[in-house]
C-alpha cells in the first residue's frame, strides 16, 4: 500500500513535531523549556469567550454557509475597512478554518504543475509545502540578518518569471519577526506592479504584534492597483490568542474567494460555528488589550535578544513584531560540545541544545535559512530568562 505521490511532497510541519517532542519528554518529567511554540501564552479574552457560550445557548450549533456566516463576514468587512483602508464586499470575504487553511485553499485552488511561487527566506514551514502538495514549485530568495531578513525590490524582480503565479509577503514575519514599513511595501508592489500574471498572498497574522511604535502596513493599502490580484490573509489565533479555535479570513478578488469556497465545501465545510460567532465578538468588541499585550511581548523580546546577542558567535537581530527572534549562529559551526559532538549544522545545535540544556527551538533549515535557530518568547519573563541562561551556558561550553 502507498501514499499518493502529492502527500510524498510534504513533510510533517518541524514546528509541530517539536511541540509533541517537548510534550512527550515533560510527560517523562524531564525539566525542558519549551521555545518552539507559535502560539501566545495569553488566555482568549473573557468577552470572546462568552460570545462562544453564548451561541452555544442559542444553538449556534448547526451548519453555516460554507466559507463563512454573514454576521462574521460583515465583521471582517468592517475589520479591513477601519484598520487597513481596504474596501470589501462580503463575497470578497472567505473564511477558513484558520490561517493555514486560507492558505491551502488558495495555493490548491489556483496553483497548475509548473507554477512558480517566489518565497522570501526564512518562511513559514507551511508556505513550500502547500505550493509542493499542489504541483506548484517553490522560488526561495534569501535575505539574511544583514538585511534584517527582508528582501530588496531587486531580489524580488529578478525572482519572477512568466511561470510565477504567486509572491508571498509576511509581516511581520514568522519566524524572524520582521516587518516591512509602508516605504518598504511601497517599493516591493512597484516591482509587482510589472508584473500584472502575479498575485499576492499578504500574510498579515501578527499585524497587532508590534513594537517601538511600529506602524503596521499591507500592501494593497499602499498599493492600491494591486488589490484586484491581492488576497490579503489574517486570522484571530495570535492577536486574539485563539490558535484553538481555528478561524482564519482573507479579502481578495471575488473569482479567487469564489474558487476557494468551492474547495472548501468539498473539504471542511463550513468552520466551526461557534468559533465564528466568538470571532465576531473579537473583532467587534474591545481591542483595548492589545496593546498591552504588545507592551508585554516587546518586554520579552528585549530580554531574549540581549541575552543571545551576549552569546559569542550568536547573532540575533531586533525585529519589529510577532513573538519571535531568529539568531544566526554561522561563527559556531565547526565547534565541539563537551560531549564532542561537533556543530555541523542548525539540526545539531538544536539536539545539543535539547539534551545537554533542555531548551526547545526550532532549527533554521525548517524555515529555509541556516544555520540559525527560531526561538518563540511567547512565555512568561522568569522562564524566558531561564532558558537564555541555559543557552548561554551551553554555547560557553562549546570548544
Amino acid at each position: 500500500m502507498q501514499t499518493s505521490a502529492a502527500l510524498n511532497r510534504i513533510q510533517p510541519s518541524a514546528t509541530l513535531a517539536m511541540t509533541s517532542r517537548v510534550l512527550e519528554l515533560k510527560r517523562a518529567g524531564v525539566d525542558v523549556i519549551g521555545l518552539g511554540a507559535g502560539e501566545p501564552d495569553f488566555d482568549t479574552p473573557d468577552f470572546v469567550k462568552d460570545a462562544a457560550i453564548e451561541a452555544i445557548r442559542k444553538g449556534a450549533t448547526k451548519y453555516t454557509n460554507v466559507d463563512g456566516t454573514a454576521e462574521l463576514k460583515a465583521a471582517i468587512v468592517g475589520k479591513f475597512a477601519r484598520e487597513n483602508g481596504l474596501t470589501y464586499a462580503e463575497n470578497q470575504i472567505s473564511v477558513n478554518s484558520g490561517g493555514k487553511h486560507t492558505l491551502f485553499n488558495a495555493f490548491c485552488a489556483t496553483i497548475d504543475a509548473g507554477d512558480e511561487v517566489v518565497i522570501p527566506a526564512p518562511y513559514w514551514v507551511s508556505y513550500p509545502d502547500v505550493v509542493q502538495f499542489a504541483g506548484g514549485k517553490p522560488v526561495f530568495v534569501a535575505a539574511g540578518a544583514d538585511q534584517n531578513y527582508k528582501i530588496t525590490p531587486e531580489q524580488l524582480d529578478a525572482a519572477i518569471t512568466a511561470k510565477t503565479k504567486w509572491v508571498v509577503l509576511n509581516s511581520p514575519s514568522n519566524p524572524t519577526g520582521a516587518a516591512y514599513s509602508a516605504a518598504e511595501l511601497k517599493a516591493l508592489g512597484a516591482v509587482l506592479e510589472r508584473h500584472p500574471h502575479v498575485l499576492i498572498f499578504a500574510d498579515d497574522m501578527y499585524e497587532h504584534i508590534l513594537y517601538d511604535g511600529f506602524e503596521f502596513a499591507t500592501i494593497a493599502q499602499v498599493c492600491p492597483t494591486l488589490i484586484d490580484r491581492t488576497l490579503t490573509a489574517n486570522g484571530v489565533s495570535k492577536a486574539y490568542a485563539m490558535t484553538g479555535w481555528r478561524i482564519g479570513y482573507a479579502g481578495g478578488p471575488q473569482w479567487l474567494i469564489k474558487a476557494m469556497g468551492k474547495l472548501q465545501s468539498q473539504s471542511t465545510s463550513n468552520p466551526c460555528s461557534v468559533s465564528q460567532a466568538a470571532s465576531v465578538a473579537a473583532l467587534t468588541g474591545d481591542q483595548s488589550f492589545l496593546k498591552d499585550r504588545a507592551a508585554a511581548f516587546q518586554k520579552r523580546r528585549d530580554l531574549v535578544v540581549d541575552m543571545l546577542n551576549a552569546i559569542d558567535g550568536m547573532n540575533c537581530p531586533r525585529p519589529e513584531g510577532a513573538f519571535y527572534v531568529y539568531p544566526e549562529f554561522s561563527a559556531l559551526i565547526g565547534k565541539t560540545t563537551p560531549k564532542g559532538v561537533t556543530i555541523d549544522s542548525d539540526e545539531t545545535m538544536v539536539g545539543y541544545l535539547l539534551d545537554d540544556a533542555k531548551v526547545a527551538a526550532v532549527h533554521g533549515a525548517a524555515f529555509g535559512f541556516s544555520p540559525a535557530l527560531r526561538i518563540s518568547y511567547a512565555t512568561s519573563e522568569d522562564v524566558l530568562t531561564e532558558a537564555c541562561g541555559r543557552i548561554q551556558e551551553a554555547c560557553a561550553a562549546l570548544r
